[in-house]
């Protein structure tokens, strides 16, 4: 029985949450709804509200809540063993289905979270090039580290190649050694990688930037000037590995970096991501074949453990027909144009931004390329718009629609009519 569920204990529960978390929060989503369960496309909060639900815990739900193939494999390996601390076979097989995946992926080393992985590639890409400086672009999002937290959202813009920290607590020497570009500028990030060549130990990039796709023959100059200079490129693959294709947004834009890194679907609801590379790179994880000088040390508690890697492995063999993708571009089609229709025949000037995978819309009448332009849309008619969506029994964060293979037409058509419900009292706000 769940005791939670009424409103006077939900009202307790949050008012728990404040005495102990700071802003009542885990950090990610704000703390005024309690998630109790999910089931396929939708979830519960404890008061028994029922959600369609687009946020799939920021994503790694790609294949639904509670699916049977990905819940059968936890069960059972659970009372075999959660974690080693060593090499496994489930580990082991899912490094190896990556690395059939990924077209950069000759090798891979495990951590736990996004934040880690993107921290070892940039890691990994400075010690192969032995150079401190890393390019990364204004608004990309790579995680939690003192080098990501570099101009991912600035409230005031600096001129390029400045970059600006967005959280207390970075040495303000890190703003010296990363260099901020505009995402989907050619000509001004062929000039900064050409300026900068002799100090970059790499170049990050979200290939799909939060919801902005790349601009034609963007991605391709990207290889094609930092292999010119021998610069390792990394594509932050967290959002979209397997998201996009079987082979990631480095398949479904035809580009094939040096690096990337994968999260999020490749854990099927738990802790894992990766850093992913070819051998020339990834051999500095092998202090045998660089020696004392050149080896970078990883390590990591619970780096490849059994149940994440089971859950992982489940989830990608529910992926791997071609039908999967098929039917996740088509729900996502169908939400695009239901959302398009909503808010023109509501009179609201707005841009639907993404893939039918993720997207969002943008209140703005100019086209969404980067993150200035995503500065310049109304934010607070985005805030107003989500919030009526969620009197609409549609959960979803402030920034996108992550879609899922378990959504269905019931779902669908339930969301489509919240769409429009929400964009004619929108009218009013």
């Amino acid at each position: 029985m769940n005791v939670f569920n009424t409103d006077q204990s939900a009202e307790a529960l949050i008012s728990r949450a404040n005495k102990v978390l700071p802003a009542g929060s885990f950090g990610n989503m704000p703390g005024d709804i309690v998630l109790e369960r999910g089931k396929a496309g939708r979830v519960w909060d404890i008061k028994g509200t029922e959600y369609v639900d687009y946020l799939l815990g920021s994503g790694p739900m790609f294949v639904g809540h509670a699916h049977p193939d990905v819940t059968k494999a936890i069960t059972e390996q659970a009372p075999q063993g959660t974690t080693f601390f060593a090499n496994n076979q489930h580990g082991i097989k899912l490094a190896e289905e990556i690395c059939e995946a990924m077209a950069c992926a000759d090798q891979l080393r495990f951590v736990s979270s996004g934040s880690e992985a993107t921290l070892y590639a940039m890691r990994l890409a400075r010690a192969y090039r032995k150079r401190d400086k890393i390019l990364k672009f204004e608004g990309g999002y790579h995680g939690m580290s003192d080098y990501s937290l570099m101009s991912l959202a600035p409230t005031r813009l600096a001129n390029y190649p400045q970059a600006l920290p967005d959280s207390a607590g970075i040495p303000k020497q890190v703003s010296n050694e990363v260099i901020i570009a505009p995402f989907n500028d050619i000509e001004t990030v062929k000039s900064l990688i050409t300026e900068y060549q002799d100090e970059l130990g790499g170049v990050i990039v979200e290939p799909f930037q939060r919801l902005i796709p790349p601009a034609p023959g963007f991605l391709e100059m990207l290889r094609e000037i930092t292999l010119k200079y021998e610069i390792p490129l990394i594509f932050d693959e967290i959002v979209t590995g397997f998201r996009f294709s079987y082979g990631g947004a480095q398949d479904y834009y035809g580009v094939t970096p040096d690096l990337c890194t994968l999260g999020k679907i490749i854990g099927g609801g738990f802790p894992v991501a990766a850093v992913c590379g070819n051998k020339e790179i990834m051999k500095h994880f092998d202090k045998a074949l660089v020696g004392e000088e050149n080896f970078l040390p990883q390590i990591g508690t619970l780096s490849g453990n059994p149940l994440a890697s089971v859950a992982g492995l489940a989830t990608l063999n529910i992926l791997k027909p071609a039908s999967s993708y098929q039917k996740v571009f088509e729900t996502g089609r169908q939400l695009m144009e239901g959302l398009r229709a909503a808010l023109q025949d509501n009179g609201h000037v707005a841009q639907i931004t993404g893939e039918p995978a993720l997207f969002d819309v943008f209140f703005s009448d100019r086209k969404i390329k980067n993150y200035r332009d995503v500065l310049q849309s109304d934010a607070g008619k985005s805030r107003s718009f989500n919030q009526l969506l969620r009197k609409q029994k549609i959960f979803k964060s402030d920034s996108k629609f992550y879609v899922s293979l378990a959504h269905t037409q019931d779902d669908i058509d339930l969301t489509i009519s919240a769409m429009n419900h929400a964009a004619k009292a929108l009218k009013e706000v």
